[in-house]
């Protein structure tokens, strides 16, 4: 089994390590592999056009304007060699679960409700999708099973506000997403020890032992 983990801002070895720090141990499981994917650098709007490692474009940090679609796409397209590379090695895809903290947790979603709707799960934390977003409308006209999402949001976050959280969950829900919203008082834009806890336990109840002893 495996688990695909996208942070912002930071590379996959740094968002490794603030988790660890976190927990104050690594993120592991003895039958399930996680990868930290590094976002590549790239000219970030919202920051004046400064490099950063980020997996799209903003044209802001808001839900209510159009989404940088081109950067989006480019990126799941990186990601799915990715999600393939796993699929031959001999993972199987019902066996993968992605998912990520801010625009991590948005590019998941655009990921696994676009263009792969058979994955085990996605999870997003702190994380948003703007207002008309086109994993709406791909949801819109599909009538299959959905991978189930596993959302957090601190109700303090000033950068990703609460309610574009509790908005994204109940549109998603509204298109026959199954979700759940853990929400955090005083948490602001940032990771806690009982989220990540609450987090583990979820992948190892979406990614069980008994169905990995072939992988």
């Amino acid at each position: 089994s495996c688990t695909l983990l996208c942070d912002t801002g930071d590379t996959g070895q740094g968002a490794r390590a603030w988790i660890k720090q976190i927990l104050n141990q690594d993120m592991a499981f003895q039958h399930i592999k996680v990868i930290y994917p590094t976002a590549p650098a790239r000219p970030y709007t919202p920051m004046k056009g400064a490099f950063s490692n980020v997996w799209f474009d903003r044209y802001k940090i808001s839900s209510d304007c159009p989404e940088h679609i081109e950067s989006i796409d480019s990126m799941c397209r990186g990601l799915t060699d990715l999600i393939n590379d796993e699929i031959k090695n001999g993972i199987a895809k019902n066996r993968i679960l992605i998912g990520g903290f801010s625009m991590g947790g948005g590019m998941a979603m655009h990921l696994a409700y676009r263009f792969h709707q058979d994955l085990a799960g996605v999870f997003a934390l702190s994380s948003f999708l703007n207002k008309d977003s086109a994993v709406y409308q791909a949801l819109e006209r599909n009538a299959g099973v959905l991978p189930e999402l596993f959302q957090c949001h601190g109700t303090a976050d000033d950068l990703v506000l609460y309610s574009w959280g509790e908005e994204t969950n109940k549109m998603l829900k509204s298109l026959g997403v199954s979700t759940s919203l853990h929400t955090f008082p005083n948490l602001n834009h940032e990771l806690s020890r009982t989220e990540i806890e609450k987090l583990k336990t979820w992948i190892v109840k979406k990614l069980p032992v008994e169905a990995a002893n072939t992988n």
